[in-house]
């Protein structure tokens, strides 16, 4: 049975609203945003509200990692023939496909500004807590909560591009700051999490603090938005915060000292590809993971499952170990052929149809069916055919369903992108980093390529596809790069019936790659807040 993770606890704090009286009285019976936040043990759930409120991003709108893929060049928009076009407009970057979806991402701004908000009233309440000889813990928390803001500013930004920048608890209408604020604000999060947070090892974290943010993870995430933005933005250096040498270095010291590594099988790092020989969630691979569990239930409203899986499943259809979902994200045969035949990687990240003699029988309520779906991130049954995140509820005595109890984690960070991150930064090591994941995923069929700019990119897409990464690559690479992937016309199944299908890299042009402000945000404003072109 899965443990139980930080998620589980979560702390409302209640803000006293109503008539002002000629004598304000602090209440002594209710926990207030004015007399919490006293004693580290109340900092402690403060922060673990944070985590929560990361866990819950997902939990409405379109799951960034879910989008990232859609956007991609690695899989089409997919879902049931009979729904609407949301995630053809996604795909096809055109809002023309689905005219009265103006507000598509609105569930995620609000979740993100909630989680945030959340971070905010912590960081600014810090100061008042009576810490006592503890001083490290105050720094400890500071760290922890600044990598989860910049966690979420670095999704928003990259999905929006034009945000507005809080940084403390504030309801005030503020328009969109400069990209480059935010990822000033990004850097300085981050580059304080790392200088503040134990250089401890991997081996020696102890299991119940699995999930927190550790050292690495910031200096791992330095790395990844320092390639970003020095990419999509065309600048020497990260906001005038961290340079390249700097973003090296932090990922240097990941490989040197945080006792992380690959797992030795490339299947085993994904439980439907590895049903008895999974190496478990917080393996030495996974630097950083936002954690879920199957705890989910309707008659209470707890709410801290994967709540996206179902989305990528195969549609309304299952096959041990593969558990039925809604037919989103149906994989371009393109990054099927992409592999060669001795990649171990082919077959553990992509489910095939027929490879697998699997007898699916709906094509007629799949749409864009291509015969192959995600199997990194997929929902599993067991082998009576019950959903293995329901019966686990069930156990529990739960009121829930496949669709709330997924449980499967979603890895952020691997240190198989630390390799080829600190190569793509010019390691002197490069070479060897290179290898090291190539070795692993050709095994006795492994045959050395030269380190260069081009093939680390491409080891990237074939590493790392279908986990929410490769759509960012191509972006930093340039729009019109990205534009001129994307693009193409194929043919799907619709229903079993054969559809032509455009993707126009025009239409990547005129966004510029971005997505739209949600439409209900901008009416809020009153205008304040401004669409970004193209939508």
């Amino acid at each position: 049975m899965r443990k139980f993770n930080i998620y589980t606890v979560v702390v409302s704090l209640l803000v006293l609203s109503g008539c002002s009286d000629f004598l304000d009285t602090e209440s002594y019976t209710t926990s207030t945003v004015e007399n919490y936040y006293k004693t580290p043990a109340e900092a402690y759930s403060a922060l673990v509200g944070c985590y929560d409120g990361v866990q819950a991003l997902w939990s409405g709108g379109i799951a960034f990692p879910v989008a990232s893929e859609v956007f991609s060049d690695d899989v089409f928009g997919g879902t049931g023939n009979g729904d609407g076009f949301g995630y053809q407009m996604m795909d096809e970057f055109d809002k023309g496909r689905s005219p009265s979806d103006q507000s598509l991402f609105n569930a995620n701004w609000v979740n993100y500004y909630k989680a945030i908000y959340r971070c905010n009233i912590l960081l600014g309440k810090l100061d008042q807590v009576n810490w006592g000889t503890d001083t490290s813990l105050k720094a400890t928390y500071e760290a922890e909560a600044r990598f989860l803001r910049a966690y979420m500013y670095f999704d928003m930004v990259r999905l929006w591009g034009n945000i507005p920048l809080l940084t403390e608890p504030s309801a005030d209408n503020i328009p969109q700051a400069d990209p480059q604020a935010v990822y000033a604000q990004i850097a300085q999060d981050l580059v304080f999490a790392s200088e503040n947070l134990a250089a401890t090892t991997y081996a020696n974290q102890p299991t119940a603090t699995h999930g927190r943010v550790t050292k690495w993870a910031a200096e791992s995430l330095i790395g990844r938005v320092y390639l970003y933005y020095t990419g999509y933005y065309q600048q020497p250096d990260l906001a005038g915060v961290v340079t390249k040498a700097q973003a090296l270095a932090y990922l240097e010291d990941v490989i040197a000292n945080s006792g992380h590594g690959l797992v030795s099988s490339f299947a085993n790092l994904w439980p439907a590809a590895s049903v008895d020989n999974y190496a478990g969630e917080d393996n030495k691979e996974t630097i950083f993971a936002i954690k879920y569990t199957y705890t989910s239930d309707y008659t209470t409203g707890n709410d801290d499952g994967n709540k996206w899986l179902v989305m990528v499943g195969m549609r309304a259809f299952s096959s041990y170990p593969y558990g039925n979902g809604w037919g989103a994200c149906t994989v371009n045969s393109d990054l099927w052929d992409a592999y060669s035949s001795t990649d171990t990687r082919k077959v553990a990240s992509i489910i095939s149809i027929e490879g697998e003699n699997i007898a699916f029988d709906n094509q007629k309520d799949q749409r864009e069916y291509t015969g192959y779906y995600m199997k990194k991130y997929t929902p599993m049954i067991n082998k009576n055919g019950e959903s293995v995140s329901a019966a686990e509820a069930a156990a529990l005595g739960l009121n829930s369903d496949f669709q709330i109890s997924q449980f499967q984690d979603y890895v952020v960070i691997r240190y198989a992108d630390v390799l080829l991150m600190a190569a793509e930064l010019g390691s002197a090591n490069a070479q060897s980093y290179f290898d090291q994941v190539r070795q692993r995923a050709y095994g006795t069929n492994f045959t050395q390529l030269a380190v260069s700019q081009a093939n680390i990119l491409n080891e990237r897409r074939l590493e790392f596809a279908l986990e929410g990464i490769r759509y960012w690559d191509l972006l930093r690479q340039g729009v019109d790069v990205a534009a001129t992937q994307i693009a193409e016309t194929t043919e799907v199944l619709n229903g079993g019936v054969t559809t032509t299908k455009t993707i126009s890299a025009s239409k990547i042009q005129e966004t510029k790659g971005l997505q739209q402000i949600p439409a209900t945000q901008i009416s809020l404003s009153n205008g304040v807040l401004k669409q970004n072109t193209g939508w």
